[in-house]
């Protein structure tokens, strides 16, 4: 994320609690794929789960993306 998008959290984050739960849930979707990226194999299992996290992460993403926009907008 952006330097700017980082600060509209910041700002934010302690009074909206969807914010907050979607960044917590992007944070823990960044350290479970990291795991796995640490890791020399991964079984067809795991790779399904990495991909299925990175997909969740994205969606995560998108939708702090929407909430800061309501925030760009004040």
């Amino acid at each position: 994320m952006e330097k700017s998008e980082e600060n509209l959290i910041a700002k934010h984050i302690n009074h909206d609690d969807q914010l907050r739960k979607y960044v917590e849930e992007h944070r823990q979707y960044e350290e479970t794929i990291e795991k796995f990226n640490e890791r020399v194999y991964l079984t067809p299992h795991e790779e399904v789960e990495k991909k299925t996290l990175q997909k969740m992460k994205l969606l995560g993403k998108e939708k702090i993306y929407a909430l800061l926009s309501k925030y760009r907008e004040e």
